[in-house]
């Protein structure tokens, strides 16, 4: 008796996407088809409204992130606190961090080409975002001067996001927007964070840490003089 091969899930998936595909010309692009894109894409709240400051922090910890918010002027002694806290004495940061978020006391190693290696034995990344969307509580990284490479928030244990009050958005769509309609720029990744890196398995025991930092925690960066610290 003949044994049929076994077909895995990929070639399942590519073998139905070929035959969905078979009557399209070979001559048109995907540009070429108008796609409705009536969703909402804008929400009813500003850039940086504090109710969304408050939606952001719920989320966030929600996802068992520790977040902290504090003056512009306070953000590398508040991080530096927080290092102390939890034992960090090294961070790997983006080569161009902005100097003010610098925590004075911590090792800082820029990252200018670190192997993986290196990183996971630092333990600890300090980057900015380029985004960040209250709705879900997401933190948008693009890979640019203050996000760093996709492989600083990837490997160290832990990570520390400062957020600028004005970043925050409301809705998917508009955190999508600041990096531009093609997604940044060609070539460069995005990295959406919701929360330390987490997976459960078939019992729904949720493990941490698996696909990422175990561990995230987001300074809100306010840009007066008062602050709330939320836990």
């Amino acid at each position: 008796m003949a044994i049929e091969p076994v077909i895995g899930a990929r070639e399942q998936i590519l073998g139905r996407i070929r035959t969905a595909l078979g009557d399209v010309p070979a001559a048109e692009r995907a540009t070429d088809v108008p796609v409705p894109r009536d969703y909402r894409r804008t929400g009813e709240l500003a850039a940086g409204d504090e109710r969304l400051v408050a939606r952001l922090t719920e989320r966030l910890r929600d996802y068992r992130a520790d977040v902290i918010r504090c003056p512009d002027a306070q953000i590398g002694a508040r991080i530096a606190t927080a290092c102390l806290e939890r034992g960090l004495r090294r961070l790997a940061i983006p080569p161009a961090l902005e100097p003010a978020w610098h925590p004075p006391g911590v090792e800082l190693v820029a990252d200018t080409g670190c192997t993986p290696a290196e990183l996971d034995a630092l333990g600890a990344a300090l980057t900015g975002c380029a985004a960040a969307i209250a709705e879900t509580g997401t933190l948008v990284l693009d890979g640019g001067p203050r996000c760093g490479r996709r492989a600083l928030t990837l490997i160290p244990d832990h990570h520390i996001c400062v957020v600028e009050r004005r970043q925050i958005v409301q809705l998917v769509p508009e955190g999508l927007a600041v990096v531009g309609p093609a997604g940044g720029e060609p070539g460069r990744p995005l990295t959406l964070i919701s929360g330390p890196s987490a997976s459960s398995d078939i019992e729904l025991t949720r493990i941490e840490g698996v696909h990422g930092p175990r561990h995230l925690l987001v300074v809100i960066a306010e840009p007066g003089p008062r602050a709330v610290r939320c836990r």
